[in-house]
């Protein structure tokens, strides 16, 4: 990783948000009265009583389950580098548990069937109507709320709660978490109005994306006071020059492969060490920021 000094605030706040779940994960039992309906982009689910057994099919949803202490039976291979219930903010709650794999850049109805589950979780899951209906042949499905925008990690962690039964446990959660970006731009303001570009990088600089403000990864440094980039989408090597703004950061290749990228070695941003490289996509970082954002290729062989 390489950085100046006050961006290394970065990879202590991913640690520190990463494990939201373990920090005081919620270990009541459930208050909430059911049956609870729940509106979504699809038109309503209905969750007639206490789940017991949830599979998660979204691309990050079973930290949500796993926050409010429940362990799914059930999760998508959504990270491909790491297991689900082997990284470090995951293991402890786990506690031996070993969810199912359900499919990975497609579920596999047959496998989550198979779960017998009584309520499956994809609010950040991309789902189409089509595998809506699929899935909620098999159990209640609780379906993203907007069909082509991801909700706030705010409102997922709060739909959660109450699909599960524990809103007052949610709400701690978003609380605390609030909390500590709070306190985290009290300490650097200087944050404040800088624009920031996140940028996946393919090998030699090629299919690079620039990640939009509303992708969870990038909420991460806009709740830091970053502003994002208006420079998004496709970057080709020609135009690396967009990605030139007061704090640039980097996935999906190591530094000496980076290095090799045209034009971005003598970007301003990192000449001056206003850029932190998180290193390819098998870094830890990476597979805590690929949590909270649609797995989207950047060249033949990396996910970020």
């Amino acid at each position: 990783m390489r950085a100046s000094a006050p961006l290394l605030l970065i990879g202590a706040l991913l640690t520190g948000c990463g494990d939201e779940g373990s920090d005081e994960p919620a270990t009541t039992s459930a208050s909430g009265a059911f049956p609870v309906t729940l509106k979504h982009a699809f038109g309503s689910t209905t969750i007639p009583e206490q789940p017991e057994r949830i599979v998660a099919v979204g691309y990050n949803e079973d930290d949500f389950v796993l926050a409010l202490g429940v362990k799914p039976v059930g999760v998508r291979d959504f990270i491909g580098t790491f297991d689900e219930d082997d990284r470090v903010w995951a293991r402890d709650l786990y506690a031996g548990a070993k969810p199912e794999k359900v499919g990975g850049d497609e579920l596999e109805l047959e496998k989550v069937a198979a779960l017998q589950p009584d309520l499956i979780m994809g609010v950040y899951s991309f789902i189409d109507e089509e595998m809506y209906e699929k899935l909620s042949q098999i159990a209640p499905t609780v379906a993203p709320t907007k069909a082509t925008a991801a909700d706030t990690w705010q409102d997922q962690t709060l739909i959660t709660g109450r699909a599960l039964g524990r809103e007052k446990q949610a709400q701690e959660v978003v609380d605390r978490v609030e909390g500590r970006f709070a306190k985290a731009r009290e300490e650097h303001p200087e944050f404040e109005g800088k624009t920031l570009a996140y940028a996946l990088l393919g090998e030699g600089g090629a299919n690079t994306y620039s990640l939009e403000a509303t992708d969870l990864r990038t909420q991460l440094f806009t709740s830091l006071g970053f502003e994002m980039t208006e420079s998004t989408g496709e970057i080709s090597r020609e135009r690396m020059s967009r990605l030139d703004e007061d704090v640039l950061v980097t996935a999906g290749l190591t530094d000496e492969q980076e290095a090799e990228v045209p034009v971005l070695p003598a970007l301003d941003a990192v000449e001056e060490g206003r850029q932190v490289n998180l290193g390819d996509f098998s870094t830890e970082v990476n597979g805590r920021l690929a949590t909270r954002g649609r797995p989207r290729r950047a060249g033949s062989s990396s996910r970020g």
